[in-house]
């Protein structure tokens, strides 16, 4: 765990900000680049996988189970992919229906005043970037203060421990990003 901290803090040492390109210190890397880095460095703890899943939510669907600690993707044929994430922890989960509202690569992050009440040392805004706690993609819930959204935190997978938002790690982001428009629904269920 300690190498994987180094290098989340040597790729963020190289990142300004969420844009197609970023520059510090002469060091100019890609999005492509940071997003290549990260998916070497990081596997999922519980890896994704085609399962059987029966619903009647339409193909393109994402179901949240939080007792589940699990992310569906519906395909065809009682299909879906199925993500390990971290969910909202005690007094933070929650359940639903919405859509997706948009999508960022490398989202910057302001976290909402109520967070930065419970947690003063919270900075008001954080640029986009390997070690930004919104990871390599978000998507937006609605008109909530929701997400689902990578992480730098790849070990809290599987664990109750967010204030509410989804969390998966960067790979698992990065291919449910890449499969997901706007306006797909979003169910969460306990």
């Amino acid at each position: 765990m300690a190498g994987l901290t180094a290098l989340i803090m040597a790729l963020g040492a190289c990142t300004q900000h969420a844009a197609d390109e970023h520059v510090r210190g002469g060091v100019q890397a890609s999005v492509h680049d940071l997003d290549r880095h990260i998916t070497s460095y990081v596997s999922a703890p519980k890896p994704r996988r085609v399962v059987d899943f029966e619903t009647r939510e339409p193909p393109g669907s994402i179901v949240v189970s939080n007792s589940e600690r699990a992310l569906y993707l519906v395909l065809e044929e009682d299909k879906a992919y199925r993500y390990g994430v971290g969910v909202g922890r005690q007094g933070f989960s929650w359940t639903g229906r919405n859509r997706v509202s948009m999508k960022r690569e490398w989202p910057d992050w302001r976290p909402p005043a109520a967070m930065r009440r419970r947690q003063p040392d919270l900075p008001v805004h954080m640029p986009g970037g390997p070690a930004n706690p919104l990871g390599a993609r978000a998507l937006y819930i609605g008109s909530t203060l929701y997400r689902i959204h990578g992480s730098n935190e790849p070990h809290t997978i599987g664990q109750a421990v967010s204030s509410g938002c989804i969390r998966m790690t960067n790979a698992d982001v990065r291919h449910l990003y890449d499969r997901v428009r706007v306006g797909a629904r979003v169910v969460v269920r306990n």
